[in-house]
């Protein structure tokens, strides 16, 4: 039976742990006031399953909202409602030609992840975008950092000024520091593709049926019609890009790379 693992939401292994690990969550998202709620419903992402985080909350498993985003986020959008297409958000990263995203791995992460962040970086300087990326040392504009929580791996969306989102939080206790394989660094730099992508303004390609890429039942995480705006040149139901970098939920040590619905995608924007 192949395991799905969705991007944020730990995979425990043991029934009662991934038992409690849900009515914990559950727990979380009724603590949630009711006019937050409405700010994610109205930003069209669903409401089951929020988790309050350092930063503002936790939705879709990996994808952080700050209140400035909840705030602020523009209220009238040319949008589609979900079907199997790729989507993007309101706020995307301003480039004016072209623009250099930095990034960084902390150095209390597994020095082992370094491979798949050079993996991550490749993946999308090869397709020449108007956006390209570089290692650098330490701080940058997207620092990959220790966390722990309900995730394998979290990020948010760019701000209303064009910036990338700034952080992706790394649980390296569930993903592991892996054996130098290349099977390993393809999987986490698959992971680390998806939460950058989120990062420059995409969401999650399956976020109207969950059920796509992470079995059991269909969830709608998108509640409302507004922030998931169709890309062009993707997929249209019934086809699905059923490789996509973007899906929800990814299985143990699979590889991801761009498929040529992703590539379309990433340079319709970039």
């Amino acid at each position: 039976m192949k395991h799905v693992r969705p991007l944020a939401v730990l995979f425990l292994g043991g029934i009662l742990a991934l038992t409690s690990c849900k009515k914990e969550v559950k727990t979380a998202a009724e603590e949630i006031p009711q006019s937050v709620k409405d700010l994610i419903y109205a930003a069209g992402f669903g409401t089951s399953n929020i988790q309050k985080v350092d930063e503002g909350y936790l939705v879709e498993g990996d994808i952080i909202l700050t209140p400035e985003y909840l705030n602020n986020h523009p209220q009238q959008m040319l949008l589609r409602a979900g079907e199997e297409e790729q989507y993007h958000t309101t706020n995307l990263v301003s480039t004016n030609g072209s623009r250099d995203i930095s990034v960084s791995l902390s150095s209390r992460l597994p020095s082992s992840y370094g491979a798949a962040l050079d993996v991550m970086v490749s993946r999308y300087n090869a397709l020449s975008l108007q956006v390209s990326f570089t290692r650098v040392a330490s701080g940058g504009d997207i620092q990959f950092v220790e966390g722990h929580g309900s995730y394998l791996a979290s990020s948010g969306f760019p701000d209303s000024r064009g910036n990338p989102y700034g952080t992706v939080k790394v649980n390296a206790q569930y993903i592991g520091s892996g054996n130098g394989s290349s099977t390993f660094n393809n999987y986490l730099g698959t992971i680390f593709a998806h939460e950058v992508g989120h990062c420059i303004g995409f969401r999650h390609s399956d976020y109207f049926n969950r059920s796509i890429s992470c079995g059991g039942s269909a969830v709608n995480e998108g509640a409302s019609s507004v922030g998931a705006i169709w890309i062009d040149g993707t997929p249209q139901a019934p086809d699905v890009d059923s490789k996509s970098w973007m899906l929800s939920c990814i299985s143990k040590n699979q590889d991801r790379p761009f498929t040529n619905y992703d590539k379309t995608a990433l340079n319709y924007l970039y």
